[in-house]
This record gives structure tokens, sequence and C-alpha cells, in this order.
């Protein structure tokens, strides 16, 4: 088992003041069954007039607050505490076909497994296209096991896109990434995701955090963390299963979970609205990841 301390810090500053601001936020970690939310914790200057927790329609910890004053600055920080079991990793040969598992899919519309078939539709931030189909199909020819498979769809887009913070942004597109064969763990999430909605498949995007470490010898540096994006990949066997196409590996011990939708748009760490600010404003995000085990 490991334990990690997480900081996560958004700050603000705004060219005038702000009247008004409505804001969501998805910063609290889930529970799950390998994984433990020890503690958490969110700070917010100004102090809010209004703040309210709910759980939205995947299962996650959301939280609404308000600032109704005016205020030039606003920071948001995120404290958790989280223990993480090694998860067993599933043989990925032991698997049913996926045509099966399209099959299966298609033939379950019941209330039971509506929360899986949600994630087999195309989503705001995640569309689908002829290529990307064809593309995909490479890695499931005919009776595959859907994990191998999955696998060896994530392999590609590990080794034939390049990690590159400057190609995209929030706002790019699935079909602009496949062209670029550039982008960041969103976009490889997005892309990942997009090609197995398109062959008849669940995938969902997960958020949340990944323990990094500093190169041999080097003190590891407060605040050079960043949040992370995987998938998850819905088996009739094992249930859902985490796949991390921007690394090439199973999740098991050094992935934190905040939350899981259709795409990013589901599950943004901060948004909102606001009234006032001016035309420019300056945005600040730190991430620090600490690993407590002893």
């Amino acid at each position: 088992m490991k334990e990690y301390e997480i900081t996560h810090s958004t700050v603000y500053h705004y060219e005038k003041d702000v009247a008004l601001c409505h804001n969501e936020a998805h910063l609290a970690p889930r529970q799950l069954p390998h994984q433990q939310c020890v503690s958490d914790s969110l700070k917010i200057v100004p102090t809010p007039e209004a703040y309210e927790e709910r759980k939205d329609i995947f299962g996650n910890r959301v939280v609404y607050f308000a600032l109704q004053r005016p205020h030039h600055h606003l920071e948001i920080t995120a404290h958790s505490v989280i223990r993480i079991q090694d998860k067993a990793l599933p043989k990925l040969q032991v698997s049913l076909p996926w045509e099966e598992v399209r099959t299966f899919l298609q033939e379950n519309p019941s209330e039971k497994f509506i929360d899986v078939n949600y994630f087999t539709f195309p989503s705001p931030k995640i569309n689908t296209f002829p290529a990307l189909t064809e593309y995909t199909l490479r890695s499931f020819p005919p009776k595959r096991p859907l994990l191998e498979g999955v696998m060896d769809w994530t392999t590609r887009i590990y080794k034939e896109f390049t990690f590159d913070p400057e190609a995209t942004n929030v706002s790019t597109s699935v079909q602009t990434v496949f062209e670029k064969k550039r982008g960041v763990c969103q976009d490889f999430a997005h892309l990942a995701i997009g090609g197995l909605r398109s062959i008849g498949l669940a995938a969902r995007y997960v958020s949340g955090y990944l323990e990094t470490l500093p190169p041999p010898g080097k003190p590891k540096l407060v605040g050079s963390d960043v949040s992370h994006a995987w998938i998850s990949v819905y088996c009739p066997e094992h249930g859902w299963v985490d796949f991390d196409p921007t690394n090439n590996l199973l999740p098991q011990n050094q992935h934190m979970t905040l939350a899981w939708g259709r795409d990013y748009a589901d599950i943004t760490p901060l948004k909102g609205i606001l009234f006032g600010g001016g035309k420019k404003h300056t945005l600040k995000v730190s991430v620090d990841v600490r690993n407590k085990t002893i």
C-alpha cells in the first residue's frame, strides 16, 4: 500500500475587480475498492458566500461555490491524503473477443447496464469519424480478446504519437490530434476513447494524478507535478479496467483517481463564469504529489 499527500493550487489574478462569480470544482478524490481517501479539504480565498457539495450523475464529488462581492484575485487549494492498494491486473488474454463484448453492449440496453452504455456514444469533446475507426480496427482483428486489443491500441498511441504540450489546448478536437499525431495526456485519452467508441465499445475518461519521480540524484521540486488523464474500458469479466496511453501501462498503485466522465468537459477540475474582471487575467496552477509511504 502507498500513501500520497496531494496539494492542487489554482490562483487567478484579474485586471479589474470581479463583481460576481459562480464556480464548480471536481477536486475531491473518489472512494474506490483500491483507493481510500483518508482526508480532503478545499480552501477558497476570498471565502465564498455560497458553498455546496453534491454528487454528479457519475458519482463524482462536486463542489459549487460563488463569490458575490468584488474581488481581484481567487485562490483555490485542494489538499488530500490518499491510500492506494496494489490492484490485481487482469490477464489481457483472459477476456471475451471484442466483437462479443460489442454485441453484449448492444443487446443489453437494460437499466442494469445503462451506466455502461452511456460511455459507448460520442460526447461533447469526443467525436468519431471513419478514419479513426479504420485506424483503431488495426488493433482489433477478428476474435481478438478485448483487453489484449485495448492494450495494443493504447500502445500504438504511445508509440505513434508525440507528447507535445505546445501542440494542443483544452479545446483541440480529437480529429486535430489524430491528424497532428501530437498532444498531451488529455488528448491521448480522448483519442483512445474515440477509437474504442467508434467500434462499439464502452470507454470513459478518468482524471487524477500520477506519482512522478525526479531524475536520479535530484530533489523533487514542490509543485512540479500536473493533473493526469487516462481511460477505463468496460469488460464483462472484469468490470472497468484502466489503461494509460500516455505511459503505456495499466495503472496499479501510482495513479490517484479524482473523477470520471464521458470526456474532460464532464469533470474539468475547475470551471465557472464571472462578471467583470477586465479583459485580461493570469492563471497559475500548481500540483504537488508526495509519497508518504514509510
